[in-house]
């Protein structure tokens, strides 16, 4: 399974970014997927997930703000992120379950900055 991360960038306070999630494989074959982000010096948090049957969750900070979704016939997650602030900044991963299995992407860079 290979997961392709993409959509990070530098944008403004206020801002909006799509970051993307294509799978090798059908997302169907996941339990959840969902994205997580590390900011320098943090630990990785859980920013937003969907399983299966379509529900999501949302960290508190991002709640309101950022949306997870999927399009099945792309084989993709996206994480629609709307007025993004400086705390946002962070190295964005996805990530997919299978089982107890794990599979991550490679991360992508999201910084707010003015």
């Amino acid at each position: 399974v290979q997961l392709q991360a993409s959509g990070g960038g530098l944008v403004q306070p206020g801002g909006s970014l799509r970051l993307s999630c294509a799978a090798s494989t059908n997302i169907f074959s996941f339990n959840v997927m969902g994205w997580y982000r590390q900011a320098p010096g943090k630990q990785r948090e859980s920013v937003a997930t969907i399983t299966k049957g379509g529900d999501t969750n949302y960290a508190g900070s991002v709640k309101g703000r950022f949306t997870i979704y999927r399009d099945s016939s792309k084989n993709t997650v996206y994480l629609q992120m709307n007025s993004l602030n400086p705390e946002d900044t962070a190295v964005y991963y996805c990530q997919c379950l299978r089982g107890y299995t794990e599979y991550w992407g490679q991360g992508t860079q999201v910084t707010v900055s003015s």
